[in-house]
């Protein structure tokens, strides 16, 4: 046996007989050189661990470094909720006190002065991929965040949708290609009862992708310059407290009839979405409770969990009026008395009134959605820029802030059911009622 460490070595020296040796001098250099060959290799093996050990320690030390140079939080600053310190923003947190620093040092009417000039040095930016042009300043991600979480106030798509950060301007997304459970499910997978030892069936699921594409979202507002010089707090509100109510109004108009070019494809334009038609007879610009009933039936079962009801404010006089005909007789389904205020659901589930969906008697003037199946891509990017040429004449700075994100439906085909020939989605609207 080849002796791999000197404990072996010494032991069958010990043990050998110096005759043998002596008529063998061959054979005993040879065990000498595969002990030789046999310690080079342990010890280039246990060399070798070391360094991995070694630089797999440095490496997690410098990522730590890192992390915490360019995206770790301040201590004792509460963030919201949307932070994320791997934004492109959040390298700028360090540089700004707060919002209203961030305004101050933007304006031109201050960007002379040394220290903005300073600031201004490291957060102009040329962030857009498509236009250049369109440079301005990027926004700290603890403002960006802060204003999301604001806008989600008052969002009724974002708050509910999968939101998807996207690191480059195009992301494609996995999703299944599904339109059928009759005999398979998740686009192709089918399930065997298989004897022991038989051969197994093979099935596979076939996968498509959705694709989001950064798109710009633009908010533009002229402002007077005596807000900037004077009241540079009262700004701070305003861009703290209209602005994201703004960005919220766009954005879900985006995402409930967006047209998907130049702009995100709504839920209620998506290819999965299905309309449920009006009753024979019914009467223009009104709803019944067969509507209501044959809307809830054509949804996921999987998703009646999370479904909501979204309708247009205009609706409520047609939901609270809404009766249930038994025989001759019948009775309110929504609404039983006049003291109490309407209740939040229908059929179990939460109501949302708006005027961001459509008018009363046109699709889409109340839906049924999960809106789980609602991307929503994210650049996570926000930029803001002044100018105070456009209104120069006015004494104004006009102020326009860019946002980029996409949004697309999930689900790209309405689902036959394993029993029944009616498809199911997790997007259903009322047809037209004309």
């Amino acid at each position: 046996m080849t002796p791999t460490n000197s404990a072996e070595l010494e032991s069958q020296l010990l043990a050998a007989d110096p005759q043998k040796i002596a008529a063998d001098p061959k054979g005993f250099g040879e065990l000498v050189k595969n002990y030789q060959a046999a310690s080079i290799a342990n010890y280039g093996e246990q060399l070798k661990g070391e360094i991995a050990e070694q630089t797999q320690a440095t490496l997690a030390d410098m990522a730590r470094d890192l992390k915490a140079e360019v995206a770790a939080p301040k201590p004792g600053v509460n963030y919201a909720k949307g932070y994320n310190p791997g934004a492109l923003g959040a390298k700028l947190d360090e540089v700004y006190e707060n919002s209203v620093d961030f305004i101050r040092s933007t304006w031109h009417g201050n960007a002379h002065r040394p220290e903005a000039a300073a600031k201004l040095a490291r957060v102009r930016n040329d962030y857009g991929t498509q236009v250049p042009a369109d440079g301005g300043f990027l926004v700290p991600e603890s403002l960006r965040s802060t204003l999301l979480e604001v806008a989600l106030e008052s969002s009724i798509v974002r708050p509910l949708a999968t939101v998807v950060p996207m690191e480059t301007q195009r992301v494609p997304f996995p999703t299944i290609d599904s339109t059928s459970n009759a005999s398979s499910v998740h686009g192709g997978l089918i399930g065997y009862w298989t004897e022991e030892s038989a051969a197994l069936t093979e099935s596979q699921a076939t996968f498509g992708r959705v694709v989001l594409d950064a798109k710009k979202l633009t908010g533009y507002s002229e402002v007077p310059n005596e807000l900037f010089a004077d009241s540079i707090l009262s700004f701070d509100a305003l861009l703290g407290r209209l602005w994201p109510q703004a960005i919220a109004h766009f954005e879900d108009v985006a995402f409930f009839r967006g047209t998907g070019v130049g702009e995100p494809l709504g839920f209620q334009n998506a290819n999965a979405a299905v309309s449920v038609t009006a009753e024979s007879g019914q009467a223009a610009a009104t709803i019944v409770w067969e509507n209501i009933v044959k809307m809830y039936a054509r949804m996921l079962p999987t998703s009646l969990s999370r479904a909501v009801w979204i309708a247009n404010i205009n609706t409520f006089p047609e939901l609270a009026t809404m009766a249930l005909s038994v025989g001759t007789g019948g009775g309110p389904v929504w609404l039983s008395n006049g003291v109490g205020g309407p209740p939040a659901t229908i059929l179990g589930r939460p109501v949302i009134f708006t005027e961001k969906a459509e008018t009363l008697g046109t699709a889409g003037d109340i839906v049924f959605a999960d809106l789980s199946y609602y991307l929503i891509g994210d650049r996570q990017q926000m930029q803001m820029s002044s100018s105070p040429h456009y209104k120069f004449a006015n004494d104004q700075t006009a102020v326009r802030i860019i946002e980029r994100l996409d949004g697309r439906p999930w689900l790209q085909s309405a689902i036959t059911p394993n029993k029944g020939s009616t498809t199911l989605t997790p997007f259903v609207r009322l047809a037209t009622r004309s």
